[in-house]
């Protein structure tokens, strides 16, 4: 069946340099705003003028920058920062003294915020802490001296920068997590298919060969034990499996990926009928709807492997003459499948057992199937009269399986 790769992204400051953005062109608005309404008060406004121009060409320009981190580059921050200190340490040229000394605001204003919160969402803390010092230092040249209200915002800008630089490295550190987390789901559901596919073609043929060459003995004997040990190890093999190293995206403001392998979605449901009915003969009685039981393609595959998986296990434990039944109901919201035999049943314990020495024929052929789709797989089993496996399944397998990926 075709298969994709499926890539999911996951970021939480995206949102930051959307709300980043727009801090930008608000507060270069309002520091436009701010030298308008006190324009007769400034001692030397062409110089304001020049700078104020200098600043809408520069936010307006630059807005493509901070859409994200990829494109924030430590240049961009560079030449940011120094817009802002440079309208800073114009203040007093432009202004009346009189109005500096009294706490008037900066030619840049809050504007200088963005720049400085633009270093904590691209660097994390360490680099708002640099870019607030920074700021610090010009607000104190700028005012001559370290007055109550200069302490007061430079330590606002100072605590809000580092804050929210540690919350993005927290969320980064996050992401990563998350990303491994889903994928090791990812491989494990892989892992279990492969499994159970396996199970049902090389381990029963490896198991047979085994079987017959101990029968037959001389060579066959040697080739039957080569098979067993095979046998185990292929074993180990599926049962442990392999899982790959969490991919990280470059871009860091795409935030963290994960990639999975999907099978492609089949449009059109299936008559399950028509895939269990190769399963009937001489000793297996099938008894179904006189109408179609119609099911995804996903889900009709993997009840009809179960149902398979079922009566070997009939052949291989319940003997070549035993007798099955296979029993479809077709219900409102489910299908139901039944699979009986007039074997000897299975010990008490014996099903945990197996799972202990790794055959996992009834863990994985069988439940792992149906718990994949959302169903379920009761097998019930007395010493002496037979063993029924009853198996269920949604029939909104899709419904089903998006909300388990959403969980």
């Amino acid at each position: 069946m075709a298969r994709r790769e499926r890539v999911m992204r996951m970021s939480v400051e995206q949102p930051l340099w959307r709300a980043l953005t727009a801090y930008r062109v608000l507060t270069m608005l309002y520091a436009v705003g701010l030298f308008a309404t006190a324009y007769e008060e400034f001692v030397r406004p062409w110089v304001a003028v020049g700078y104020y121009a200098v600043l809408a060409v520069w936010t307006l320009a630059t807005l493509p920058r901070v859409a994200n981190a990829a494109r924030c580059t430590k240049r961009f921050l560079a030449a940011d920062l120094t817009v802002a200190l440079t309208g800073i340490l114009l203040t007093p040229v432009a202004d009346a003294h009189e109005r500096v000394q009294a706490g008037g605001p900066t030619l840049p204003s809050i504007w200088t915020a963005g720049a400085v919160l633009a270093f904590a969402v691209k660097g994390g803390w360490r680099w708002a802490a640099l870019a607030s010092s920074l700021v610090a230092a010009a607000n104190l040249v700028e005012r001559g001296s370290p007055a109550r209200d200069t302490v007061h915002n430079v330590i606002l800008v100072c605590i809000a920068s580092i804050a929210i630089g540690y919350v993005v490295e927290v969320a980064r550190a996050s992401e990563r997590t998350l990303a491994r987390a889903l994928e090791i789901e990812a491989a494990t559901r892989e892992r279990e298919r492969l499994a159970r596919d396996i199970h049902d073609s090389v381990l029963q043929v490896l198991a047979m060969v085994q079987r017959r060459g101990a029968v037959i003995g001389g060579e066959a004997a040697e080739l039957g034990r080569m098979a067993g040990e095979q046998e185990v190890a292929l074993r180990t093999l599926v049962s442990g499996g392999l899982v790959p190293v969490s991919r990280v995206s470059e871009d860091a403001a795409e935030g963290a990926v994960v990639r999975a392998v999907d099978e492609q979605p089949e449009s059109g449901p299936v008559d399950l009928r028509a895939l269990l009915a190769p399963y009937a003969g001489a000793r297996v009685s099938l008894a179904e709807p006189g109408a179609p039981v119609p099911l995804v393609p996903v889900a009709a595959r993997e009840v009809a492997a179960a149902v398979g998986a079922a009566l070997d296990n009939v052949r291989k434990h319940a003997g070549e003459q035993a007798r099955a039944w296979i029993l479809v109901e077709d219900e409102p919201d489910e299908v139901i499948v039944t699979v009986r035999d007039d074997g000897p049943g299975i010990p008490e314990g014996r099903l945990a057992q197996a799972e202990g020495e790794g055959r996992l024929g009834v863990a994985l052929s069988i439940r792992g199937r149906l718990r994949d789709l959302g169903g379920s797989a009761e097998l019930i089993s007395v010493p002496g009269q037979g063993t029924e496996v009853e198996l269920k399944v949604p029939k909104d397998v899709t419904t089903v399986r998006g909300k388990a990926e959403q969980r």
